[in-house]
């Protein structure tokens, strides 16, 4: 495998985490568009009355977190553009279409089904059939998923790009410039030694030449 193969393979490991999560906040899109197939115009009503009373709050923060991280993963792309004056001529290798649509309507179909079972054994009422959870599922996900995945598969490539060269970018930038030396002078001596020598020399300046020399 080239260098360029194991990196992708690394980097689709890395992200199927938050693949798995935005396909289940998603999954709350699905939701929306599963009821309003099925029930029309009193879609809005049904999901907001009951042991559906919920569902709005948290279709709002799923689908605000979904377009959090949509535009956070464009400010990066748009930043490394910005930083490198170019787009970057990396791609960095990832699942396939049709495997990533796969996983993503697989979790999403999984949340429906989920959350029609615990509402129904919340409210007391009866469950409804696999086939027709199974049905309301698929048409109300299935778009949402094919929608989703190529988000992700577009998004995915270029925000690891833009990471990359973000990353390059900081790697090569100049170092800054080394502080002035200051010459500090060091005595290399022991602090004994330093001492004696200074009394030496002190009392040799106050003391006169040899009485010997004075009498020439």
């Amino acid at each position: 495998m080239t260098r360029t193969m194991i990196r992708g393979t690394v980097t689709a490991k890395r992200s199927w985490p938050a693949v798995l999560g935005l396909a289940a906040l998603g999954s709350q899109a699905g939701h929306l568009l599963a009821y309003q197939l099925r029930f029309g115009a009193a879609a809005q009503h049904v999901q907001s009355t009951g042991a559906h009373g919920y569902f709005p709050l948290l279709a709002k923060t799923s689908l605000g977190a979904v377009g959090a991280a949509m535009v956070a993963g464009l400010l990066l792309i748009g930043l490394a553009r910005v930083l490198t004056s170019r787009p970057s001529s990396r791609v960095i290798a990832g699942p396939s279409y049709l495997g990533l649509l796969a996983v993503v309507f697989t979790v999403q179909l999984a949340c429906f089904v989920g959350q029609e079972v615990g509402e129904s054994l919340l409210a007391g009422a009866p469950v409804d059939s696999a086939p027709h959870l199974m049905l309301w599922g698929t048409l109300g996900q299935l778009p949402v998923a094919a929608l989703a995945t190529m988000a992700l598969g577009w998004l995915a490539r270029r925000y690891e790009s833009a990471v990359n060269d973000v990353r390059a970018l900081l790697d090569t930038r100049p170092s800054s410039p080394p502080l002035a030396a200051l010459a500090i002078p060091m005595w290399v001596a022991p602090g004994r030694a330093l001492l004696l020598s200074q009394i030496a020399g002190a009392s040799l300046s106050k003391r006169g030449p040899p009485v010997s020399s004075r009498s020439h």
